[in-house]
């Protein structure tokens, strides 16, 4: 029967499994008794933040005594410039979680269907679950996002379609033909999420991004961070482009001051500083050509990838890696929680801690 307290939860609550995030670098050199530890496994920036932004957030310390702008208008203002679409046009959100939250807070209800590829961004599935939504989880295929299949699977129950393009954990894309047949395809009442967050990464010319079918007057939200590329993780901030009625909807769903002032502050640097955004661009591929190549050697498969991170097959218990990695001081994202248990995600690091991490994973396989 369960106790008074579970009786009076909303049935959903029960069907919930909490994210479990990257394991912090303080917590294993607590646990292990190490220090030196490195964190390879939540494609975070691994130059950090731009110099101009850690500036300005200085600056903004000092007016912690006030709320922040609950509109961000002035964040608005800078990303309507940036694209060159109206500010009435972004949403924004304390990171990308919520502004998943919001959209399925808006048009979720009992019994909706939700479609995204199968292994893919974990939140997808559980937003919808909180609002009594049905989640329809379509495999992948050759690790990419299989957009026949989930076409073949839509049905007049279907609310929103996500596209996480790069897709997490593979970091592959759909191609533009693809795309464009998907979409042309697709029923006008069906909302596609394009889910961008590592958008900036991506070299291949046969990507094509969601806001070209904004543009073309499309119902499509594409969703951006600045917790990856731009280096902001720990402030939480991330935006959604859309078309003014789309965001005036989820805006009725958004809590009043939802983005703290910090956040707001270091975004609108992060897009003005063009010259870090290359630099983390660059020295992202630079790591990703040497783990290729180290990967090869070791007779490793893995998927190319067009975001800042590597899904690799290590031939064995991903877990049992994972554990002797920490060990070393390095830490990684195991594949079981994708359902690939002999495969790992490793976020390309700086040089030193590439070379550091394939030496342990060396150590670990010879062992």
């Amino acid at each position: 029967m369960g106790s008074i307290v579970e009786r009076k939860a909303r049935s959903e609550v029960f069907s919930l499994k909490p994210y479990v995030p990257g394991k912090p670098v303080e917590e294993v050199e607590r646990e292990l008794g190490i220090t030196g530890v490195i964190k390879l496994a939540s494609n975070e920036n691994p130059l950090g933040p731009s110099p101009m932004v850690v500036a300005r957030v200085q600056e903004a310390l000092k007016q912690l005594n006030m709320y922040p702008d609950g509109a961000c208008y002035y964040l608005r203002q800078a990303l309507a410039g940036h694209y060159g679409f109206s500010e009435d046009s972004f949403l924004v959100g304390n990171g990308s979680d919520e502004l998943l939250r919001l959209i399925s807070e808006t048009f979720v209800g009992p019994g909706d269907e939700v479609l995204y590829g199968m292994p893919s961004f974990s939140e997808y599935g559980f937003m919808a679950r909180v609002m009594g939504g049905t989640c329809v989880e379509v495999p992948l295929k050759d690790m990419r996002f299989d957009l026949p299949a989930i076409l073949d699977k839509i049905t007049e129950k279907t609310k929103l379609v996500y596209i996480c393009n790069p897709n997490n954990p593979t970091g592959t894309i759909t191609s533009r033909a693809e795309t464009d047949q998907f979409m042309k395809s697709l029923p006008d009442d069906v909302l596609v999420i394009f889910d961008e967050a590592y958008y900036e990464y991506v070299t291949d010319k046969d990507y094509v991004s969601g806001v070209e079918y904004l543009s073309r007057g499309r119902n499509v939200i594409v969703l951006r961070t600045f917790s990856k590329i731009y280096g902001l993780a720990g402030l939480r901030i991330g935006y959604g482009i859309t078309t003014p009625e789309i965001a005036a909807l989820v805006n009725r769903v958004r809590e009043p001051f939802n983005v703290n002032l910090l956040a707001q502050t270091a975004a609108i640097g992060a897009l003005a500083d063009r010259e870090h955004l290359q630099k983390s661009r660059e020295l992202n591929l630079q790591g990703r050509d040497f783990l290729y190549r180290e990967f090869s050697r070791l007779g490793l498969e893995y998927v190319p990838t067009e975001a800042n991170f590597i899904f690799v097959d290590i031939k064995r218990d991903c877990r049992q890696v994972f554990q002797a990695l920490l060990k070393e001081g390095v830490i990684i994202r195991t594949g079981d929680i994708f359902g690939y248990p002999t495969y790992i995600r490793v976020t390309i690091g700086k040089p030193e801690e590439n070379q550091r991490f394939i030496a342990a994973l060396d150590r670990v396989l010879q062992g």
